[in-house]
């Protein structure tokens, strides 16, 4: 039983850095939205918080939510592969 655990173990330990190497690597699509961000809002970001891609009517879209570094979120998104993103900020709502 040790052996399985040790084997399980080390399977594990040796597929993490596969698995990070993976998650590091961004679309195409998130660089160009990063440029875009910078350039129409003033926002570094810092970090995504949601990305997705689809389908609409054969087109493809893109959907994310990400954080400046000074702390703004925005929520961005286009359909197809040529124009520029549409980014709304985030703002505090109440009901």
């Amino acid at each position: 039983m040790n052996q399985v655990k040790r084997l399980i173990t080390g399977l594990l330990f040796c597929a993490m850095p596969l698995a990070a190497a993976a998650q590091s690597e961004n679309p195409a699509w998130i660089e160009t939205l990063n440029f875009e961000m910078e350039k129409n809002h003033e926002c570094e970001v810092a970090y995504y918080l949601h990305i997705k891609e689809g389908e609409l009517g054969g087109k493809t879209t893109y959907e994310a939510r990400l954080q400046c570094v000074d702390g703004r979120q925005f929520d961005a998104s286009r359909i197809g592969e040529e124009g520029e993103f549409t980014a709304k900020l985030c703002e505090v709502q109440t009901c």
